[in-house]
């Protein structure tokens, strides 16, 4: 039997809303196949990992005077800023259990559409470290890097009941003068201009499709229920306090 997978339509919509989504996609996942969906947050947002306890004291006054706002990953990894770029969640039933071979498996895709581009990724080396607050200070082997060593895209997951749930940032246009406000250090340079801003989602939608040829791929929208479901995970992600 052909496994069945998913393609949601882009989503532009606030964090609360983005991450409950995930969330219920996440908890869906064992009666269904693998998910794909990008989205885009209205205004600047960060997000931080599931298990981030710890963030510099000048954030929280970034949210309180509404230069940014913060929401909590159901996925891990430290905090990403939100804003110039472009955001994928894969949802996927039976994932490799090995952690390395899962990002390596479930990235793939990337690198083939991104060179498909003329833009050539690999997967980055460095130890993860707990010290830095910020995603995209560090490269692991979880992240795709350029050949100039830039991380271009940083990933996370979330294992649950066998399902696995991968999130990555697409760095697209990092705003400089808010990034330096928020991590106190120079933006990455914006992605070469060869990566279309527009319908980059397609694109790679496609490149998923073209190695995942095993999987019979269709779009659907949300469905009433899960929309009833999400009104009520979301109320939940915006009353937590940080």
């Amino acid at each position: 039997m052909v496994p069945t997978g998913r393609l949601i339509p882009t989503l532009r919509a606030d964090g609360y809303t983005q991450m409950a989504l995930d969330r219920l996609l996440l908890e869906q996942c064992q009666t269904s196949g693998p998910v794909l969906r990008f989205y885009q947050w209205e205004g600047p947002w960060l997000s931080l990992g599931r298990h981030q306890q710890h963030w510099p004291h000048h954030w929280d006054e970034l949210v309180r005077n509404k230069t940014i706002a913060m929401v909590r990953r159901p996925s891990g990894g430290r905090a990403v800023l939100h804003a110039g770029g472009l955001t994928y969640a894969l949802i996927w039933p039976d994932a490799p259990h090995r952690r390395k071979q899962a990002y390596r498996d479930a990235c793939q895709w990337l690198i083939d559409g991104f060179n498909h581009l003329g833009l050539t990724l690999q997967f980055g080396d460095e130890s993860a470290s707990v010290d830095d607050p910020n995603c995209f200070a560090r490269s692991t082997a979880a992240d795709l890097v350029d050949q100039n060593g830039i991380k271009r895209i940083g990933s996370a997951q979330r294992w649950q009941h066998g399902c696995l749930l991968q999130h990555g940032e697409i760095m697209l246009d990092p705003p400089q003068e808010l990034w330096r406000a928020i991590f106190a250090e120079s933006a990455p340079p914006p992605a070469p201009a060869s990566i279309p801003r527009d319908g980059l989602d397609q694109h790679l939608s496609n490149a998923l499709r073209t190695l995942w040829h095993q999987v019979d791929w269709s779009t659907h929208e949300l469905t009433n229920q899960e929309r009833e479901a999400l009104a009520s995970l979301e109320s939940s992600s915006s009353s937590t306090v940080f």
